[in-house]
Formats: structure tokens, C-alpha cells, sequence
């Protein structure tokens, strides 16, 4: 994935980098070099730094929220690959302004692993902070249905949920063998006559090489 800032910063520090070359004697041309290349380390100090919780591997980016991409809190007990972990999709109350009819979350085709009905629960959640962690403090009854590839995680409750909880997916199971960023998508179907789920947000999951 390429990030965004990434592409203007290159050319904010490779114009200096030459202009310095020119001006400098060949000699100074290292010189000019190792001061584009402090610039940059500088430069990217200035971004805001991934949250983590719980396992050091455990990376929150924080994008800039807009329509297209809303970005949801998540925590994992383990992000290496091919672990166990427990996964806790969170869904806040200023993350949605309706009750949720049906829930959906829609996985990668990427993140490869295999997912099922009996390894998932829906919660209402402790969202976890400096002095406890992130749990799941009651199940909310609910049918959870996997479609056969995997894709889509459908979660019926037995009853309408209020915005005014903070709810959660609870998951318990490997991590892909490929590392990388995976984007999980929360859609909900909200009481009424509209037939189809709007976008909530996406809860984007980093998992790392093992150690």
C-alpha cells in the first residue's frame, strides 16, 4: 500500500537534494545527500504515530477520516502470522446514528484463513485503556452466519441494538499467513423500510512477519 504523503515528500526532498548537488563540489555531493535524507527522517517523524495495544506488533493507523473511509478501533491479542488471536471489532455509539437490524462484515479475499460461525460472538464491549484491557462483558444473542467463501460475516440479533452502546465482533482465530494490511468493512441494516446496509466504517488489521 502506498501512503499518500509519501509521493509529495519525495518530491519536496529530491528537488533540494539536486539543487545541493549542483552547488557543491563533487566531494560535497555525499553531504548533500545525507542532509535530503535527515529531512526525511524529520519529515516523517511529523506524522502522528500508530496507536497500539496490548502486543507491540498491534498497529492502529490513523487515516483521515472522509465519506468514502471511516476508520473503525480494533484490538488483536496476537498480529503475527499464522497465530492465534482474539479480534475485537469495536462500533462505538458516534460510529453509527441508527439501531442495527442485521450487521455485515465484509472480509479481504486476501486474508486467508479460515473463519467460523462458532469462533464468533457479538458483544457489548469494554473498550480497553491505559488500566484494562479490551473485552467482551456480555453476548448479545444473535445468529451468525459465514458465507461459503468466507467473504462475509452475517450477524442477525435477536433484537434491534441501540446506538447508544458501544458493540463488538469478538473473533477467535489464525491470522493469514501473509503479512500485510487487510481492510474489514462493517456495513448494518438499520429497523425500517430500507432494504439494503449502509457503510459504517472499516477496521483496517495489520499482521506482521513472524518473529
Amino acid at each position: 500500500m502506498t501512503l499518500p504523503f509519501l509521493g509529495s515528500l519525495r518530491s519536496r526532498l529530491v528537488r533540494p537534494a539536486c539543487s545541493l548537488r549542483r552547488r557543491l563540489p563533487r566531494a560535497g555531493a555525499a553531504v548533500a545527500l545525507a542532509l535530503a535524507g535527515t529531512a526525511l527522517v524529520a519529515a516523517i517523524g511529523d506524522v502522528p504515530a500508530a496507536r497500539s495495544q496490548g502486543t507491540p506488533g498491534l498497529l492502529e493507523f490513523r487515516w483521515d477520516n472522509n465519506r468514502d473511509y471511516r476508520r473503525l478501533y480494533f484490538f488483536m491479542t496476537e498480529t503475527a502470522r499464522l497465530r492465534r488471536s482474539e479480534y475485537y471489532l469495536i462500533l462505538r455509539p458516534k460510529d453509527r446514528n441508527t439501531a442495527i437490524l442485521k450487521l455485515t462484515v465484509a472480509v479481504p479475499a486476501s486474508f486467508e484463513t479460515r473463519i467460523e460461525p462458532k469462533d464468533i460472538k457479538l458483544c457489548v464491549m469494554q473498550e480497553g485503556g491505559m488500566m484494562s484491557r479490551t473485552r467482551c462483558k456480555e453476548q448479545i444473542p444473535a445468529t451468525i452466519e459465514v458465507n461459503a467463501d468466507g467473504r462475509a460475516i452475517e450477524i442477525f440479533p435477536d433484537r434491534p441494538i441501540p446506538d447508544d452502546i458501544t458493540i463488538g465482533v469478538y473473533m477467535n482465530l489464525f491470522n493469514p499467513f501473509n503479512p500485510g494490511m487487510y481492510q474489514f468493512n462493517a456495513l448494518a441494516q438499520a429497523p425500517g423500510d430500507v432494504p439494503f446496509a449502509g457503510y459504517l466504517g472499516s477496521w483496517l488489521i495489520q499482521i506482521d512477519p513472524t518473529n
